[in-house]
């Protein structure tokens, strides 16, 4: 599944999550949801718009967790929901230096997202 095709959504607030939360956390706050709103949970004498709304919900929650059950695509949905507050480069081992605009006034190492190298942002 590309990024580039998916509308541009904060999964996190779909799922009622924090982005410092880890997927364990995400994990329960997604079957909490997915529960809820699974077609098959709701009542028959609900209204029929009320159906499509938990229906429409339903959607979202799974597509929240497919993106960010998965670290691979996590990561990703991550770089791109920083890309306007943060600076990368890409690590030869094929992880990220990531650093936000207010971090990088102050910092003098950054470290990869993935191994153990550090580069030094010099001013």
């Amino acid at each position: 599944m590309a990024f580039e095709q998916i509308p541009k959504k904060d999964w996190y607030s779909i799922l009622g999550a924090d982005p410092s939360e880890n997927v364990s956390d995400l994990k329960q706050k997604y079957q909490k949801l997915i529960l809820k709103y699974h077609p098959d949970k709701q009542s028959t004498d609900v209204p029929a718009g009320t159906v499509e709304e938990c229906l429409q919900k339903f959607i979202e929650v799974d597509q929240a967790w497919k993106i960010l059950g998965n670290e691979e695509t996590k990561k990703e949905y991550d770089l791109q929901r920083h890309d306007d507050h943060s600076f990368s480069w890409s690590c030869r081992c094929g992880g990220k230096y990531i650093i936000s605009k207010e971090e990088a006034e102050q910092a003098n190492l950054i470290s990869c997202d993935t191994c153990s190298l550090i580069i030094e942002l010099l001013h």
